[in-house]
């Protein structure tokens, strides 16, 4: 989804990799490589009969606590056999890189792989399909959440298996939604409504406590399946936002936002850079990922907080997107049949899987570990779970990410800004959408 779009950061994971001048934060919450310098691990081979292991690359982007969590599972890997050796590469401009070396030589043999750009590069042949090896080694592909397996297929190929899964749920504080007489969280966008009217606190024209945030508007997605519409027609070529639909996911944003001010365009920007909002009770309720759920442990008694799926709309629609990356194999790595057993022993397996989730606090991509009590034991993963049940993924059309980022945002930043109409909001974004997808069709 790592992994989908937001305005601003919620918070800031301080990086501690060797070589790694300076990071930003994905949207998983570990940081990504920002710096000139390639950094990498050397480890020991562990080949314990004395041969000489193959040695493969693992290319991502993950630095940080990222970093330390792939270097993890690496490890882990390298102990367990003797015949194979990865070592994981800290990348600047992962996908830059990528495609130089995917035509210039010097290739991965194992990539960190955002799975929603899967069809905007699987038919460029950078890829390598893996179905010929799901089916030699037995895998059952219904281990695997099936909405990530469609956005790491183009075609009627599979690129590679999913590592991560991830969606969006409602974060709220139980002290302030307590202190405002809200006995339940909400469930529909009316209890969310009027709960966030409730938990907002002004001191004269002072926002002290939103009860909502609205900061990020890239789940929009998100709202409009819960309005009952979609992003894009059935035949998946044009947007189909410009509608009532769209206009239900503008009119209550609009409501929260200026009849009800229940939040304040730049509010939690103006708390200061790396000063999360919802932990410092500066925000009552929140959208955000499963990879929060450590960080807000670690205030204890400070922060008493739930979550729940996120509320369903005016006609009972759940919506949801579901997020996350994947590992594939380049089609120009020299090693893929060992790239093939280090993907399949993280990704396949029930015992790998679940370290990777215990090490990254992900909810990994196979889903025979969800049954383990790490899981089952927490409720706070429970409305994460649920949510994964409906989520989508983003729709597989090359040009989406384009359309959503240079189409959509900036016009739905405009309209957050009051600086034009709902109506104008969608045309415009309908009409320089509906473009940019037909300028990215064809891929070559």
């Amino acid at each position: 989804m790592k992994k989908w779009i937001t305005m601003i950061a919620l918070v800031t994971v301080v990086a501690t990799a060797a070589g790694c001048a300076k990071t930003t934060t994905n949207n998983n919450g570990n940081t990504n490589a920002n710096s000139g310098t390639n950094a990498q691990t050397d480890n020991a081979s562990g080949n314990a009969g004395g041969g000489k292991a193959v040695e493969i690359t693992f290319w991502g982007d993950w630095a940080g606590d990222g970093q330390k969590q792939f270097q993890t599972m690496v490890d882990a890997f390298n102990k367990s056999q003797d015949k194979i050796h990865v070592k994981y590469m800290l990348q600047q401009d992962l996908i830059t890189k990528f495609l130089t070396a995917a035509t210039s030589g010097g290739a991965p043999d194992v990539l960190l792989w955002d799975r929603w750009r899967t069809p905007l590069y699987a038919p460029k042949n950078v890829l390598h399909p893996i179905d010929d090896l799901v089916s030699r080694d037995g895998l059952n592909k219904d281990d695997f959440y099936g909405e990530a397996m469609n956005e790491l297929s183009n075609g009627d190929k599979l690129y590679g298996l999913p590592l991560t899964v991830d969606a969006r749920a409602l974060f709220y504080n139980k002290k302030l939604l307590n202190d405002a007489g809200v006995a339940q969280p909400p469930t529909t966008w009316d209890e969310l409504e009027q709960a966030a009217i409730k938990t907002t606190k002004w001191n004269g024209s002072k926002l002290e406590v939103a009860g909502f945030s609205l900061a990020d508007n890239g789940l929009f997605n998100m709202y409009l399946q819960q309005a009952g519409g979609s992003m894009l027609t059935d035949d998946g070529k044009k947007t189909n936002f410009n509608n009532e639909k769209g206009l239900a996911v503008l009119d209550y944003w609009n409501r929260m936002l200026n009849d009800d001010k229940v939040y304040k365009v730049g509010f939690e920007q103006g708390l200061g850079e790396g000063t999360d909002a919802f932990a410092t009770g500066k925000v009552a309720m929140t959208y955000n990922g499963p990879w929060m759920l450590s960080t807000y442990k670690k205030y204890g008694k400070d922060l008493d907080f739930g979550v729940v799926p996120p509320p369903a709309g005016p006609n009972g629609d759940k919506g949801g997107v579901m997020g996350g990356f994947g590992l594939v194999i380049p089609e120009a790595s020299k090693h893929q049949e060992e790239a093939w057993e280090f993907i399949k022993w993280w990704t396949a397996n029930k015992d790998n899987a679940l370290l990777w989730a215990k090490t990254s606090l992900n909810i990994p991509g196979y889903k025979p570990a969800l049954d383990d009590a790490f899981f089952t034991g927490d409720p706070l993963w429970k409305p994460f779970l649920d949510t994964l049940e409906f989520a989508k993924t983003r729709p597989a059309h090359p040009g989406y990410s384009v359309m959503e980022t240079e189409a959509l945002i900036p016009n739905l930043q405009l309209y957050q800004q009051k600086k034009q109409s709902a109506e104008e909001t969608l045309k415009k974004a309908q009409e320089r959408g509906d473009q940019q997808l037909a300028d990215n069709e064809d891929v070559k």
